[in-house]
């Protein structure tokens, strides 16, 4: 019985940490991607989904590891924008990323969202000089 309870718990938990960091549907922001762990090099392609807003003027996207930092910014026209948006980075090297997808408007942070991923490789320089 108490292992049922505990399962329920540990269940019921994340889902609740979810739900209260959504935000308003109206100023909701989501990345989509299939999968978590890449193969060095890495191209990763994802989705974000942005609620349209009269509000919203720039998307920022970004790839933040512990060795390599990449972003890119798409501009908004508001309400008349369209929701899904399509974002690529290429060439990550190994190690641990934080993928974010930051809506602004001109004059604040309107809504955030992040995902972990990892890239795996053999540690060995591919590139450079």
């Amino acid at each position: 019985m108490a292992r049922k309870i505990v399962r329920s718990v540990a269940l019921i938990l994340p889902l609740l940490a979810l739900t209260g960091s959504v935000g308003s549907a109206k100023d909701n922001v989501e990345i989509r991607l299939t999968g978590r762990f890449f193969a060095e090099p890495a191209t990763v392609q994802l989705v974000v989904a942005v609620e349209p807003n009269s509000e919203n003027r720039r998307l920022r996207v970004e790839a933040d590891g512990d060795n390599m930092f990449c972003a890119t910014e798409i501009q908004l026209s508001g309400a008349n924008e369209q929701r899904l948006h399509t974002v690529e980075f290429k060439n990550l090297a190994a190690g641990g990323y934080t993928l974010r997808a930051v809506v602004l408007s001109t004059s604040s942070v309107r809504s955030q969202a992040e995902q972990e991923i990892m890239v795996a490789g053999d540690g060995t320089d591919t590139g450079g000089w």
